[in-house]
């Protein structure tokens, strides 16, 4: 009589049982810092108070967001080219490395922006912006080669939710710094505020390592010591081949198109967040606490939607985060005391990280895999670009209406739409359609 099987262990539970997965997961830890602390805590108000010192506020803000307009189009141009190179010559993890040493450097750099010294902080944040971006193409696309069909939803939730805590946890140690610089021999918040920046860049390229080591690098797609054309001839002629190709994914191409939809809804909320806040009376020092309990809340909800999708499907999970963000647009019209908007922190806690890491994971199944770059670059495209029309709809309403309460309801139609197109998604079909690709390139 066989012995009944072990219950799998808590690492397992977690879909991250192999040293490869961990090691993939901990890029998160690190990369996350950057997005905490330098995106959206820190950086912004830095520029504006301290390298933009003199300007108009409302300046300073605008140059700000065209410095991250401009990254993100240099991305959407580049990060194509540069995925068909990964794919065809096996240079993912290179990429990725080269990317990330421009994106440690520049964020470091930031420690030199001094007073008034705007344009050398814009270029800094547009440079570390674009590395960031580029290298997460190469790191995403690792992913279905080292997480089979079953494990992808549960790895890639975990890394999320790992995310949250990494860079919850610097972000905690960057704000205790400013606050109180005193207490750690720091002359002054100033001071602080530049010395947060290079602890992100040592954060970054200390917890990266991991990956280096342990996450092989998938094969070229040319046996070795065979002439073949030139990998920059080779990108080009594969790029328009490859949307075309996406296009014929039509199940993939859906769910990328459902994805930009009601991820612009998505980032629309956690952008709008601070602004709203002000907007409804919370004081500064009121608002920051909860993106500290909204960061470190993400993550057991993070682990939670990635068991969760084991038994429901990742598509049903991330309906479901659709619905829990539409209850979020009704609730936010009433929002109105501290203890309001922490609930209503923790209800987008709930569900940010869970619906992202089940839109990545659920795209990676639906791809072939000696295209995975190529295709998660245009994943990262969408993903950038999901981030237009959300608030120009909420700053229309908000403009015509004269409050922002309007605006935060204007947001159920993304949801909506999104969660329309997303149902009309085959995932076995896609998957299908994918492994059939692999199988072709083998024959």
């Amino acid at each position: 009589m066989p012995k009944p099987s072990a219950p799998p262990g808590w690492l397992e539970r977690l879909g991250l049982h192999r040293p490869e997965l961990r090691a993939w997961a901990m890029y998160d830890w690190a990369n996350s810092a950057f997005w905490t602390t330098v995106i959206a805590a820190v950086f912004p108000a830095y520029f504006v108070r301290t390298a933009a010192f003199g300007m108009d506020p409302s300046a300073a803000t605008s140059r700000l967001a065209l410095a991250s307009a401009a990254a993100i189009g240099i991305v959407a141009v580049i990060s194509p080219v540069l995925g068909a190179i990964a794919d065809y010559a096996a240079l993912k993890k290179r990429l990725l490395g080269a990317f990330l040493c421009v994106a440690v450097a520049s964020t470091g750099a930031l420690w030199f922006v001094g007073q008034g010294d705007w344009r050398l902080a814009l270029w800094l944040f547009v440079i570390g912006n674009i590395a960031s971006a580029a290298n997460m193409t190469f790191y995403d696309s690792l992913l279905p080669h080292i997480a089979s069909a079953e494990e992808v939803d549960v790895v890639s939730s975990s890394a999320y939710a790992i995310g949250y805590l990494g860079g919850g946890l610097l972000l905690v140690i960057n704000l205790l710094w400013i606050a109180q610089p005193g207490w750690f021999g720091i002359p002054d918040a100033g001071t602080a505020a530049r010395l947060s920046f290079v602890s992100v860049a040592v954060w970054w390229a200390v917890f990266s390592i991991p990956l280096f080591r342990r996450v092989p690098e998938p094969p070229p797609q040319f046996a070795p010591g065979v002439p073949h054309p030139s990998v920059w001839t080779v990108a080009f002629s594969r790029l328009s081949t490859t949307f075309h190709e996406l296009r014929s994914f039509k199940h993939a191409f859906l769910l990328l198109v459902a994805f930009a939809i009601y991820n612009d809804g998505i980032n629309t909320i956690i952008r709008m967040a601070s602004a709203y806040g002000s907007e409804i009376g919370i004081p500064e020092e009121s608002l920051l606490p909860v993106f500290v309990v909204v960061q470190f809340a993400g993550v057991p909800f993070a682990f939670m939607f990635g068991r969760l999708a084991t038994h429901i499907t990742a598509k049903r999970a991330v309906l479901l985060s659709l619905a829990v963000y539409t209850g979020i647009s009704i609730f936010g019209y009433f929002v109105s005391t501290i203890w309001h908007f922490y609930i209503l922190g923790i209800a987008v806690a709930m569900v940010q990280g869970g619906s992202q890491a089940l839109s990545r994971s659920m795209f990676s199944t639906m791809i072939p895999k000696h295209k995975s770059s190529e295709f998660f670059s245009f994943f990262g495209i969408f993903e950038k670009f999901a981030g237009i029309l959300g608030p120009l709809v909420f700053g229309i309403v908000a403009q015509r209406t004269g409050t922002s309460r309007p605006a935060i309801v204007a947001l159920i139609p993304f949801f909506a739409i999104g969660a329309y197109l997303l149902n009309k998604v085959d995932v076995a079909e896609g998957q299908k359609a994918a492994r059939a690709a692999e199988a072709h390139l083998l024959e």
